[in-house]
């Protein structure tokens, strides 16, 4: 054999060598990485205890880190977003909690074919439980934790899907009785009662007491935000092109999705702030599609929950400054459907 030819089946051997030494440890960290986020919410487990949350401010969310705890109602204080989690016994796909009470919405199939809701307290005890008859979508309880809300979809499974049918009814948080159903409300226009067979209505946001709430009414292809009276029962429609409003800490803001799509291809929505006063909207720094009901950390930023990757099981929580200045920032990973409680 030649000198160049052993020379050359050499280097090919040292290539071979350290390509799979590259694979190796690419794998490796993969592998870390992904040990790394199934730990999440398992690093709090025997170390924190809910009690030591709940004295301080904290985050509540949908535990979404791939390993036992996924689909947990968990806690983590909010100077500390991404350390120890606490973990409750509650499952839920959406969550929101006010006032020493909580509504957790899960997909637990009833004879019907539809899903579930639990109220619970704030030792995280279920409080009852009731059918819920559809898809679970939204919930929110008003800051006096008296009466929530939830929205499930009836038909279709997307706000992007068309052909989407919704049902919003209020529930007592004390006994679970419901009292009130959005598509019964009397709707005002322009000082004028409308009405059509297609409204839908979802997100609702209460305002300081249970009986008043901004919402969302979808009709004709169109989207609008609407305060509405619960004892009243009636509505009244105050802007056009708002989805799923949060209402700011101070109440004098509105943050909403609103589409930002050219009418071709997939829906997507960006995430903007209303003020209540003068109308005037502003569209914020996050250019990914957020199809989530934003929330408040407080006056100056919302937060919202998107997937690690498309399709991906796992999602995270984000944080941006609320005046459309400032970048994105990772607030807590494998987690969904966040509440600031304070």
């Amino acid at each position: 054999m030649s000198r160049d030819k052993r020379k050359r089946i050499w280097i090919m051997g040292l290539i071979c060598v350290v390509c799979a030494g590259a694979a190796t440890l690419y794998i490796g960290f993969a592998s870390r990485r992904e040990d790394s986020l199934m730990d999440v919410a398992a690093t709090a487990r025997g170390d924190t205890e809910i009690s030591e949350v709940t004295r301080q401010p904290h985050l509540l969310f949908r535990s979404a880190a791939l390993n036992d705890a996924y689909g947990r109602l968990a806690l983590a204080p909010i100077n500390q977003p991404a350390g120890p989690r606490a973990l409750t016994d509650l499952q839920c796909q959406r969550v929101h909690f006010s006032g020493n009470h909580g509504i957790c919405l899960r997909s637990e199939q009833n004879v019907l074919g539809g899903a579930n809701a639990v109220l619970f307290d704030e030792h995280f005890k279920e409080t009852t439980s009731f059918d819920i008859p559809g898809t679970p979508s939204r919930a929110q309880v008003a800051p006096d934790g008296t009466v929530a809300a939830y929205t499930v979809f009836v038909t279709g499974h997307s706000y992007a899907q068309g052909g989407f049918s919704t049902r919003t009814a209020f529930v007592e948080t004390a006994t679970g009785t419901e009292v009130g159903d959005l598509e019964k409300f009397t709707v005002h226009r322009d000082g004028k009662v409308i009405h059509s067979p297609d409204f839908n209505f979802w997100g609702v946001t209460f305002e300081g007491s249970s009986g008043s709430f901004y919402a969302t009414l979808g009709t004709a292809g169109k989207a609008y935000l609407v305060t509405g009276d619960l004892d009243a029962e009636e509505v009244t429609v105050i802007a056009e092109g708002v989805e799923c409003p949060a209402l700011s800490p101070d109440g004098s803001r509105i943050a909403f999705k609103q589409r930002s799509d050219s009418g071709v291809g997939p829906v997507t929505w960006r995430v903007a702030v209303l003020d209540l006063e003068t109308l005037d909207r502003i569209t914020l720094s996050e250019t990914r599609n957020v199809d989530d009901q934003v929330q408040w950390l407080d006056d100056e930023h919302v937060i919202y929950g998107l997937p690690k990757e498309p399709n991906s099981p796992v999602t995270n929580v984000w944080s941006v400054e609320a005046d459309g200045a400032g970048q994105p920032e990772l607030l807590v990973e494998g987690a969904w459907s966040p509440v600031m409680v304070r």
